[in-house]
Order: C-alpha cells, then sequence, then structure tokens
C-alpha cells in the first residue's frame, strides 16, 4: 500500500494509492487531517486496513510535496565515497557526516515543476532515498535504528549551487529555494530491511543517467545515520531524514550541466517507484 498527499476538487486531502486513482481517507480518520499526523500517531496500518478493497475516491488529482506539514527535515551531505572524490581536495573519509537542514516549503510533489529562481540558473538535481520516523527514540542504537522507521519515500534534494557557498560554515540558503526540490510520490510503509540495504539510486535528466548507485555503499549507513542524529535530538515520528545522493550532479560534471525550463528530472528507487518533475522558472 502506498500512501500520498493530494489536491482535488479543490481541496487538500490524503489517501491510498490505486491502480485507478486515489482513496481519500480524510473523512475515515478526522483525528488525522494530515498524513503527516496520521504518521505521528503510528496510523499507516489503519490506513491501509480502511483502504482495503476501496474503489478510487479521485482520478483527477495533483500530487503534494507527500508530508507537506513536516516539521524537520535533516539531509546527510556527501554520503558517497565517489561524491567525497568529487570535491577534489585530498580528503579522506570524513569521521562524521555532514548535515543541514531543509524546511517543506523548498519542496513540491510528484508531476509538479521544480522551480529555478532568477537570482541564480544553477538549479541542480540530486536523487535520494527520504526515510520517515515513525517511532521516536534518543540514542538509539544502530542494532535497532531500523525500529524506528516508518516509511521510505524518494527525494530530488535540488539545489541553488552558487548559494551553498554564500557563507563559510552553512549551506542553508543554497537548500531551501521554495519548490527547488520534490519529494514523494507517496510513502511505502517500511517492512523490509534487506530491500533498504540493497536499494538502487537511479537519476535520469531528460532520459539520460546521471545517477547510479546503492545504499550499500554509503560512507554513513541509514543505521548510522538515525543512531548519529539521534544522540544530539530526539527524533520523533513525522521527522524525515534525506539519506545522501549519489555522485554525478550537474555542478560535477565537465562542463557543469544545471537544469533549464522544459527538462525532465526523473529519480527512481526499486520498491519505493519512480519520482518525476519538469523545470520551470519562477513566474515574474
Amino acid at each position: 500500500m502506498k500512501f500520498a498527499t493530494f489536491t482535488a476538487d479543490g481541496a487538500r486531502r490524503f489517501g491510498a494509492v490505486t491502480d485507478t486513482g486515489m482513496v481519500a481517507l480524510n473523512d475515515a480518520f478526522p483525528e488525522w487531517p494530515t498524513l503527516f499526523d496520521a504518521v505521528r500517531a503510528g496510523g499507516l496500518e489503519a490506513l491501509a486496513e480502511a483502504a482495503e478493497g476501496r474503489q478510487a475516491t479521485h482520478t483527477d488529482v495533483t500530487y503534494e510535496m507527500v508530508m507537506p506539514d513536516a516539521r524537520r527535515i535533516l539531509c546527510v551531505g556527501v554520503n558517497f565515497p565517489d561524491r567525497n572524490a568529487e570535491y577534489k581536495d585530498g580528503s579522506d573519509q570524513p569521521q562524521y557526516m555532514s548535515l543541514f537542514p531543509r524546511f517543506a516549503s523548498g519542496f513540491t510533489g510528484h508531476d509538479r515543476p521544480l522551480i529555478r529562481p532568477p537570482e541564480s540558473h544553477k538549479l541542480d538535481y540530486e536523487g535520494e532515498i527520504a526515510i520517515v520516523i515513525g517511532k521516536a527514540g534518543r540514542r538509539i542504537a544502530e542494532a535497532d535504528a531500523y525500529d524506528h522507521i516508518a516509511a521510505l519515500t524518494i527525494c530530488n534534494e535540488g539545489t541553488i549551487r552558487d548559494w551553498v557557498r554564500h557563507a563559510k560554515f552553512n549551506v542553508t540558503q543554497g537548500k531551501n529555494w521554495d519548490r527547488s526540490g520534490a519529494i514523494g510520490p507517496w510513502l511505502v510503509p517500511f517492512t523490509d530491511p534487506g530491500q533498504l540495504d540493497e536499494a538502487r539510486i537511479v537519476t535520469r535528466v531528460n532520459g539520460e543517467v546521471r545517477q547510479d548507485d546503492v545504499v550499500s555503499r554509503m560512507m554513513f549507513p541509514i543505521r548510522k545515520e538515525i543512531a548519529y542524529i539521534s544522540t544530539f535530538m530526539t527524533l520523533e515520528p513525522g521527522d524525515v531524514i534525506v539519506t545522501g545522493t549519489p555522485t554525478g550532479s550537474g555542478a560535477r560534471l565537465d562542463p557543469p550541466q544545471f537544469l533549464a525550463p522544459g527538462d525532465v528530472v526523473e529519480v527512481e528507487v526499486a520498491g519505493i517507484g519512480t519520482l518525476r518533475n519538469t523545470v520551470e522558472d519562477e513566474a515574474q
């Protein structure tokens, strides 16, 4: 079962994704106004039971960022060995992972355009797996880390490259332009640790493969990410961790190839799906 946030008939809803459309579930769970609330309540199994055997309620829908009400989104940077080498600074694998925050306003949904701002045309793509926390925890042991995952989704962690260089110690301003990235299309409940350990991330731009790597090659595996982050902050249900992108982003190509209006970016992860976005310039 897959769960999405979508707009239909002028209203934002959440529900189950079927082959014929969406099964809206808002009315069945008035205590959960959003999909974020359902995750925080540990309600994905209840949603699946409610959707089982039901016909689609909506066939003409617009996908939204899968959890637009998410309060905390943390991203892991430079998490594949070839990605570290792309920086050409001669550094070995770092002892600790790089982390930075992103905000829900920086993301759009599946089949929606990524927005290139007038201030910079260096919009880049980063295909990644995102995990959604379902069980709170502090100082979580690596061996127990997967017990705290509720669901998986896909992220295109779109970045305005020159703006990540505006300051000495942070990249926040280059990572949070409105609708510069996407998360979706849906949440897939997490049930198979082996599937996640061997998951492959493939990013295509206009049909050309730009990124292709497997989670098992991460310098900081997802178990370690959960353990490390939960050392300094209590992870709460609904928190999102964007786990790292492979080599092959546009900025590191020779010459660099940034996204332009009309481009189509697809991030595919077997077992989750494909997140597809076009690119548009921001309306003035």
